[in-house]
């Protein structure tokens, strides 16, 4: 069973989050999954990754670039794993058929959106239920994370 971890973003959007999250993967030498809900949103990323931040960027691929073995970021509407990755981050409300395939699932939804929270209590009990390792995330007001819940 996947350890799975629901980060809830009470204070900074995805944007933000996310790629801080991606460094993180990569400086544990781990590959990602970062699986999105439509093609505009993964053009959206895609263009995030590069431009986030003046100095660095974040090495990622998808479908549109090929080769996924030689990426150590994947991003994708479809349910895959080309890369052979370890993490799988679920947004935009993206599901997954796959999640035993990953260390680590990392569900990122907003606490703007009612129905992605919704969505994340539904999804908190389903996966529970299915026998997975849980884990709540809630950014804190300096944007850092603090463990709320786990089962």
């Amino acid at each position: 069973m996947s350890d799975i971890w629901f980060y809830h973003l009470t204070n900074t959007p995805l944007e933000r989050a996310l790629p801080t999250l991606l460094f993180k993967t990569m400086e544990r030498e781990k590959r990602a999954v970062v699986m999105t809900s439509n093609d505009a949103r993964l053009e959206a990323l895609n263009t995030l990754l590069w431009t986030y931040e003046a100095a660095s960027w974040l090495p990622h691929g998808s479908a549109e670039d090929g080769d996924p073995e030689l990426q150590p970021v994947w991003l994708t509407v479809g349910d895959e794993n080309p890369n052979g990755a370890q993490f799988l981050f679920l947004t935009d409300r993206a599901d997954s058929e796959k999640l035993a395939d990953y260390e680590r699932v990392i569900m990122l939804f907003d606490d703007r959106d009612y129905d992605a929270v919704a969505e994340a209590r539904t999804r908190w009990k389903t996966w529970k239920d299915a026998g997975h390792k849980l884990s709540y995330w809630q950014q804190t007001p300096g944007g850092s994370w603090e463990k709320k819940a786990e089962s």
